[in-house]
């Protein structure tokens, strides 16, 4: 008999197996696909050459998780490359905003107005990051915080709604910035703990940028797959599991999966019947003639570029796909531009090109001429250098990851409480009804991202109860 079964070979999954191998605990991953990587995969999507991120791409919580830097992942091939810039927001003038590793070149591009505003937010965290990631990213509740201090003042200006933190700005460059980086969660602006979100991202480009990993995401889980073989786990893929009996006997079960998932599998019935999944992306890969032609020269140079021409107009974009159940006019525009650091992406003199924008959960629609129109507002001859596209709107991302039901490719809607406690109220959130069945995935805390941190926790929940039996 096993000591643990891991189904689904995601980041969290995978890491939760690493946790459970380390400790000496016997350990096999099953996973329905022909390989591992859940959101962290690299494809051939459109032609010979290109290689695209289906899912995550910049990896800023990646390169910062805890549980990430405790594994020696570069003796198995991860190597996170730094672009000049982790991220840049241009304008329809023809400037851009920047968040930098300077915390000094940031508030810069925010103009005189807003610079102190800036530094006086930020500023009070960057020593005690690392403390502060593993107190908010660590076991909730049941984990007393190392710097609960700091943790507390975090959460001051965190807790509150995104709209009240950026009210410190005068002008709408900040604005603007710090309302891209809330929406890479998907919520609205106005929701509780947005202000916190967007404080994590810009914190996490300050302590270690937003890197992308060399060859693409798939490195992550390769390395993440070679280390758990090393330690003597064992990986089975395409291996469809439909029940509990399909799996060998283990003394636990720990699922990298979506809860309504597990409750099907494990027959937990209406077990996770209030959970909620939220808004869903319409994604494109892009294979390119050539780089991508900004008018702004910061985002010529940067990993990450946001796209949208104010916070009105992010605030909109999230709204209709949100609440209104439409997908918005001027979408707002998350894209990663890999190859301006990692050349291997494509043939020599081309480029990959990610890019989405949010629509509602399950929407059937086509989005790419509304996305290519926002493209050629900041970037002019945009379409020109389009050699080949692959397109993904909800349907196609839920049939491609079964974790993203209706397209959510957090696992569940990042808003509300829902964004801390997930999947249900709970002070063990990674257990189960079945006191032999256990969930790692994106949807128990800290939530959406690839950083393992919920495998991690996961893994504790498991061990302590392997170790107590």
């Amino acid at each position: 008999m096993l000591d643990a079964v891991v189904v689904g070979a995601g980041p969290n999954g995978l890491t939760a197996a690493v946790e459970l191998a380390r400790r000496g605990f016997s350990v096999a991953v099953f996973e329905a696909r022909d390989t591992v990587g859940g959101g962290a995969r690299t494809e051939e999507l459109t032609l010979p050459g290109f290689r695209h991120d289906p899912c995550s791409a910049a990896h800023p919580l990646g390169i910062n998780s805890p549980a990430f830097r405790a594994m020696p992942l570069d003796r198995y091939g991860l190597e996170w490359l730094q672009p000049p810039l982790p991220m840049a927001h241009p304008f329809l003038d023809g400037t851009a905003a920047v968040l930098s590793r300077s915390v000094a070149e940031t508030a810069a591009s925010f103009g005189p107005r807003d610079a102190g505003a800036y530094r006086r937010l930020v500023e009070p965290f960057l020593g005690k990051w690392d403390v502060l990631l593993r107190d908010f990213m660590s076991l909730p509740l049941s984990s007393l915080p190392r710097d609960p201090v700091t943790l507390a003042r975090f959460g001051l200006s965190g807790l509150p709604p995104s709209t009240w933190l950026m009210r410190r700005f005068r002008d709408d460059r900040a604005r603007a910035l710090f309302a891209g980086l809330v929406a890479h969660v998907i919520a609205p602006l106005d929701g509780i703990i947005t202000g916190g979100v967007g404080m994590v991202f810009a914190l996490a480009a300050h302590a270690r940028g937003w890197p992308v990993a060399r060859g693409g995401s798939q490195s992550i889980s390769d390395a993440l797959t070679a280390y758990l073989l090393d330690l003597g786990g064992t990986v089975h893929t395409d291996y469809e599991v439909k029940r509990l009996d399909d799996l060998p006997p283990a003394r636990a079960y720990v699922f990298d999966t979506s809860p309504t998932a597990l409750a099907k599998i494990a027959g937990l019935g209406r077990a996770y019947a209030g959970y909620r999944y939220g808004s869903s992306v319409f994604k494109i890969d892009y294979a390119l003639d050539g780089p991508v032609p900004w008018t702004a020269q910061e985002p010529r140079t940067a990993g990450t570029v946001q796209v949208g021409a104010s916070s009105k107009e992010i605030g909109a974009a999230l709204r209709a796909a949100s609440r209104e159940g439409r997908a918005p006019d001027a979408p707002f525009l998350i894209t990663v531009q890999p190859s301006v650091v990692d050349p291997s992406r494509a043939p020599a003199g081309k480029h990959v090109f990610w890019a989405y924008g949010h629509v509602p959960g399950g929407w059937d629609g086509d989005l790419t001429d509304a996305i290519e129109r926002q493209l050629e507002r900041f970037a002019p001859g945009f379409r020109d250098r389009v050699l080949a596209r692959a397109t993904a709107g909800p349907p196609e991302l839920a049939a491609r990851n079964a974790n993203y039901v209706g397209g959510d490719i957090a696992c569940g809607a990042a808003s509300g409480l829902q964004l801390l406690l997930r999947p249900k109220l709970s002070l063990f959130p990674y257990g189960t009804p079945h006191p032999a069945v256990f969930i790692c995935s994106s949807a128990t805390p800290p939530g959406p991202g690839v950083h393992g941190m919920s495998g991690h926790n996961a893994a504790k929940a498991v061990w302590r109860r392997l170790r107590s039996a």
